[in-house]
């Protein structure tokens, strides 16, 4: 494949996870999480673990926008959608997320609400402006990368006098959760972090560079690396930790210069401070309430806020008690550790939005067989 085969090279990778056994020092445990979900679909896909020594390990992080909203925002747009004269417009991925009462998105389409899969936000617009008896819903999500679609959505939608297009707002912040995840009690020990490195997300830095997470190298003392997609991408980056890890140093480095840049894409940053400004706090599935991490219309854009527009409440709501994904989320267990792993939840029947989405870490596993094996052998020894 022109312009990737170079990125898969399978001597490259040999040599490099040659590099990182060298220069890992036997007598210590390295600890680096992927915050991104494509990074995790990566390890998988291509089985990099595998590759690399037995003290140097990948731990899964909260990088999958899908994955982290928490029940209550689910449930809050299946009662939009069942609203008369709503017609709500999705991304693929949020359509068999669970809410409470075992409900989804795809369920309630198939009870007759007007649920509509949109590929991007342009669709939206197309659908309003077919439909100008419809009240259009766009059920936004994402980080910083899907938000400025959004944001150029918004404004193109007041441009053109849309009074029928609302947006319900889920966008949310990747500095604030590696932020939290540090200060998570149950992965620090006393006076630092379980974890000893991040492999930042490139998509993401393509938009906000690699400026915010200074602070949180510094502070923390967590070297961050920002790594692309392809395998001898994340596989260099680990060896770039490594390093660090080994200096003393917690810097942000760039591994993927060829689409980061330090101060980010300015016109994209630019779209979304015009029309977003933050909340004070956002609950994360797994993560809980974080202060400053999600967005919402700012005051010139209101009308097109639609938990302003249909008065939206969100309520409690639990999760299935014997669901981990908040515990894979946060990075303190795998998706293996989970009971329901492969019996009850699959990707045809999924019990967490971690099996759901395409960039979540129990869909990674099953998709590339990585933990069938060890359900092989739990159910061996019941």
């Amino acid at each position: 494949m022109k312009y990737a085969d170079e990125f898969r090279d399978k001597t490259i990778a040999q040599g490099l996870a040659q590099a990182i056994g060298t220069e890992a020092d036997p007598q210590r445990a390295y600890r680096f999480m992927e915050f991104c979900g494509g990074h995790t679909h990566v390890i998988s896909r291509y089985g990099l673990d595998d590759l690399l020594p037995a003290n140097v390990r990948m731990i899964h992080g909260p990088g999958c926008p899908v994955c982290v909203l928490p029940t209550s925002r689910i449930d809050m747009a299946i009662r939009l959608a069942a609203r008369p004269q709503v017609t709500l417009c999705v991304y693929g991925d949020l359509m068999r997320v669970p809410g409470s009462q075992g409900q989804s998105l795809l369920r309630a389409r198939a009870l007759g609400a007007d649920i509509r899969m949109v590929y991007s936000t342009l669709d939206a617009i197309r659908i309003a402006e077919q439909a100008l008896d419809q009240e259009v819903v766009f059920f936004a999500i994402g980080f910083e990368t899907t938000t400025p679609p959004t944001a150029v959505m918004i404004r193109l939608a007041k441009k053109k006098r849309l009074k029928n297009l609302s947006v319900f707002c889920n966008h949310v912040l990747t500095p604030p959760a590696m932020q939290s995840i540090l200060e998570s009690p149950d992965i620090r020990t006393v006076g630092r972090a379980e974890i000893d490195g991040f492999i930042g997300p490139a998509h993401v830095s393509a938009i906000i560079g690699t400026e915010p997470y200074g602070r949180l190298a510094e502070q923390f003392g967590e070297p961050i690396v920002i790594a692309g997609f392809e395998p001898l991408d994340v596989m260099q980056a680990i060896l770039m930790l490594v390093r660090q890890v080994n200096d003393g140093r917690f810097e942000v480095e760039n591994q993927y210069s060829r689409a980061v840049r330090r101060e980010g894409n300015h016109r994209a940053m630019e779209e979304v401070s015009n029309v977003f400004g933050l909340r004070d706090q956002f609950e994360w599935r797994g993560l809980g309430l974080i202060p400053d991490s999600g967005l919402k219309l700012k005051r010139a854009y209101a009308k097109f806020d639609a938990e302003m527009r249909f008065v939206m409440h969100e309520l409690p709501a639990a999760d299935n008690p014997a669901c981990e994904c908040g515990a894979i989320l946060r990075g303190v267990k795998r998706p293996v550790d989970c009971k329901l792993f492969g019996t009850v939840c699959t990707p045809e029947t999924p019990t967490g939005s971690c099996m759901v989405s395409s960039e979540g870490a129990c869909a990674a596993h099953w998709t590339y067989g990585r933990g069938r094996d060890y359900q092989v052998r739990r159910a061996s020894c019941e």
